[in-house]
């Protein structure tokens, strides 16, 4: 490969969430503000900045400490002439990136990829990156399926407080967006599912990814417009569901209607678990 190729690779690479990527001694990731600041496309530190203040103001009302998420690292900068100024940075966690670009300008683009990569990289982070990447399929499963659980509780509370009476018109605006117009009902006949069997008990671990974003994304909008009716709840809820579709196919991932449905439900592999530890208990 040519210099030049290898130049432009290498510059490709750092404008990317993966790219300015840094591990600390002690194995904590993190990003510069002013390097996620270009690939976010903000030109201007002054509005960047901004953007951080508004997303430390959500880190203190989630009852979190942000001086762990947002570290000053101010540094020297050369001028034109020589002369070396003072410019403030910050070194952000994984979890400041993330709200960072729940604050970002909705419009641009890489905003959208931002807040889908790092709620999925946030998540993941519940548990180390090793120990999430050494689970099986299966585990995976189970793991994603209880913070689905744990998210759609939340989002019923906070949905209820819109106005919402009707929670599966509610969740079915959510699917509709990001299933293009399927219903709870219709992704069921599609995965060939029993009546009331649970849909999110026969996904695989990246279905369930895809909706714990819908489920997460949709009850920060409610909070974050003051939703007060249950139109635009459904509305809103439709409206995330729809953007998250468009930013999977924007990054070339497959749609979640044609993911493959696990062979097994969850609810059948506990079953089994349950039978298999009744089996071993009895021999020994």
């Amino acid at each position: 490969m040519s210099n030049d190729k290898t130049r432009k690779k290498r510059k490709l690479y750092k404008s990317t969430f993966e790219g300015i990527k840094y591990i600390d001694q002690n194995g904590v990731e993190y990003r510069y503000a002013r390097e996620l600041q270009l690939v976010l496309n903000y030109k201007e530190w002054r509005k960047f900045e901004n953007v951080i203040n508004k997303a430390k103001e959500s880190c203190v009302n989630s009852n979190i400490n942000a001086l762990e998420h947002f570290v000053g690292a101010d540094k020297l900068s050369k001028r034109a002439n020589n002369a070396e100024v003072a410019i403030k940075d910050y070194k952000l966690t994984r979890y400041a990136c993330y709200l960072i670009a729940q604050n970002g300008d909705s419009r641009k683009k890489v905003i959208d990829l931002a807040q889908t990569y790092f709620a999925i990289q946030t998540r993941k982070q519940e548990i180390s990156e090793k120990e999430y990447s050494s689970l099986t399929e299966d585990e995976k499963r189970f793991y994603q399926r209880n913070l689905t659980r744990k998210g759609n509780y939340s989002l019923n509370q906070i949905a209820k407080n819109a106005g919402v009476k009707s929670f599966d018109k509610f969740h079915n605006s959510g699917y509709k967006g990001l299933y293009n117009g399927e219903t709870a009902d219709d992704i069921a006949k599609r995965k060939g599912l029993r009546y009331r069997e649970d849909i999110l008990d026969n996904m695989g671990s990246d279905e369930l990814i895809a909706n714990l974003f819908r489920i997460s994304q949709t009850e920060q909008k409610l909070k974050r417009d003051n939703v007060q009716t249950e139109k635009e709840a459904n509305d809103t809820h439709y409206e995330v569901g729809t953007k998250i579709r468009k930013t999977i196919k924007e990054l070339g991932g497959t749609m979640p209607e044609n993911l493959p449905t696990p062979r097994k439900s969850l609810k059948q592999l506990e079953k089994e678990n349950k039978k298999s530890l009744k089996v071993g208990n009895k021999y020994e």
